[in-house]
């Protein structure tokens, strides 16, 4: 920035002094010299004319690779803190916090750039006024007592636009994730025949974010009509004053140019000194939702515990109570294939969040142990290592399939179709001739909702972790798929002398026929383990699984 700073210094310099050398040539060149003088006056301005192109261009060229530097640094911030493993604790919508991540850091890095040249303009405005002092003292203290004055009156709005712009701001991000929101889920607001609703709610969110656009014009165009109109009239003042003095004589006429040619330049830094304020607004206002955003609490604890090794990982719930469970108590068993069916979603969102270890210790008691040590207490490393949650909702990546379902590229061909067959995605890989590298879409919106759902399914079997955790995994797809899911996961972990564990949250006969052991969860807590055929001579089970 320091280099910047030079450069762009140099070249509002070189812009003052091509009025200097002008009205220098005026007096000594053209009014009394001779051939030399007229050639030495004509290389003077050559070379403030170089110097002019040339320090704007490496001043400019370095400003912009800042500000392009910073935008680009921020962004990589806000994307870390949301993907970072430890994750964060936002209710953000994904459409704010691309606003943040565009729109907020853009404008942060603009304004890194708009200092260098508004420090340029504050030198170019001092060194016009030693230089108009120079030639006359009345002149230079009008400059140097106007150009503050000027100042102070345009900034007086500037708290008021630095209000409505953070407001303005806030009110875009929320109607970006508001329309984010919309179109990821135009399938299902289509499929429930609310399109009227959707848009009457996205009409009400842009009419407000429409509302805090006006007044955020309304307060930039009065701050720029101050500053070009105060601007214009005192430059103007400081001409009149110039013509007087030349005609007192106070002044010669090659002076008398040099002052006009000042003052004419000197509109443009007087008047980008006076969009300091609204500069300063827009920037402090990204800033300030950035910063607010980047101080999110993580999502995750992260521990320094290390697990003992040595025998098969074992996750266990004691007495869990927080959100919709209630004294909760589940312990696994090396090699188990288990299946819970829950009586309600509420509970399953709890649990799978317990699992997952996104709920904070404060908000509950009892202990999630993992290994018997205190999920909370491991690294996210270890934990990362020993269990994975695979939610009902998950993201299919823009990319390749093969890169969706390995993309460490852990697994061959043979090894991915050993995976692919048991979560019963062989005709996702024939849907085009590429095959694992045809191309995936953003969400995988080419996909239908039960491919895409064994496509997740597909993953996270891909990631073989010793104990797995599967939210109602095969809610989109028929009967008979169903049937082979069930088998395939199975015959993929659960085979001779396995030690994996697999949990899957599910009310699917045939995922609950494949389980050692079945649990039924009412009112937050376990209330019964059996089989699934000697679970159906309960009611409440019986009712959950058959209808």
């Amino acid at each position: 920035m320091a280099r910047s700073f030079v450069l762009l210094a140099a070249w509002q310099l070189s812009e003052a002094m091509v009025s200097v050398v002008v009205g220098l040539s005026i007096d000594h060149a053209v009014a009394g010299g001779g051939v030399v003088d007229l050639a030495g006056a004509a290389g003077a301005l050559a070379l403030v004319f170089a110097s002019l192109m040339f320090t704007y261009r490496y001043g400019a060229a370095e400003a912009f690779r800042i500000d392009q530097g910073e935008s680009h640094r921020l962004r990589g911030e806000i994307a870390h803190h949301v993907l970072r493993p430890l994750g964060a604790r936002t209710g953000t919508l994904p459409g704010a916090t691309l606003s943040l991540a565009t729109a907020d850091a853009t404008s942060v890095g603009g304004f890194t750039r708009s200092v260098g040249y508004t420090f340029a303009s504050a030198v170019a405005v001092l060194v016009s006024a030693v230089i108009l002092l120079r030639i006359d003292i009345a002149i230079g203290l009008v400059v140097l007592l106007g150009v503050p004055i000027v100042l102070a009156v345009i900034q007086f709005v500037t708290p008021v636009l630095s209000r409505r712009n953070l407001d303005q701001k806030t009110e875009i991000a929320k109607t970006s994730g508001a329309a984010a929101d919309l179109v990821r889920g135009l399938r299902v607001i289509k499929g429930i025949s609310a399109e009227d609703e959707a848009a009457a709610r996205y009409r009400v969110r842009s009419q407000t974010a429409k509302a805090a656009g006006i007044r955020l014009a309304g307060s930039s165009g009065v701050l720029e009509g101050m500053s070009t109109g105060l601007s214009g009239v005192f430059l103007a003042g400081v001409t009149l004053l110039a013509g007087h003095r030349a005609l007192d004589g106070a002044i010669t006429v090659g002076q008398l140019v040099a002052i006009v040619g000042l003052a004419q330049f000197l509109a443009v830094p007087v008047q980008a000194l006076g969009r300091v304020g609204a500069q300063v607004a827009s920037a402090y206002a990204s800033a300030s939702r950035i910063v607010e955003f980047l101080h999110k609490p993580p999502l995750l604890a992260d521990g320094v515990a290390e697990p003992p090794g040595g025998s098969a990982p074992v996750i266990s719930l004691k007495d869990v109570t927080t959100g919709a469970l209630n004294g909760f108590t589940l312990t696994s068993r090396p090699g188990e294939l288990l299946c819970l069916v829950v009586d309600d979603p509420a509970v399953v969102a709890t649990l799978t969040g317990v699992l997952a270890g996104e709920t904070r210790g404060e908000e509950m008691t009892g202990e999630v142990l993992l290994d018997g040590v205190a999920s909370s207490d491991l690294s996210i490393r270890a934990r990362a290592e020993r269990r994975l949650v695979n939610p009902h909702h998950t993201e299919i990546l823009e990319g390749t399939l093969r890169s969706n379902l390995d993309p460490d590229g852990r697994y061959g061909d043979t090894g991915l179709a050993d995976i692919i067959g048991a979560a019963a995605a062989q005709d996702i890989v024939a849907l085009d001739e590429l095959g694992l590298d045809q191309p995936v879409t953003p969400s995988g919106a080419t996909y239908s909702g039960g491919q895409r759902q064994r496509i997740a399914l597909a993953r996270a079997l891909a990631a073989d972790p010793p104990i797995l955790l599967l939210d109602n995994p095969t809610t989109a797809v028929d009967v008979v798929t169903e049937q082979d899911i069930a088998l395939g996961i199975r015959a993929l972990r659960h085979g001779a002398m396995s030690t994996r564990t697999t949990w899957i949250i599910t009310t699917s006969p045939a995922l609950l026929a494949q389980a050692e052991r079945v649990v039924l969860v009412e009112g937050g807590r376990v209330v019964a383990e059996a089989t699934h055929r000697e679970l159906l001579g309960r009611p409440g089970y019986r009712e959950l699984v058959l209808r």
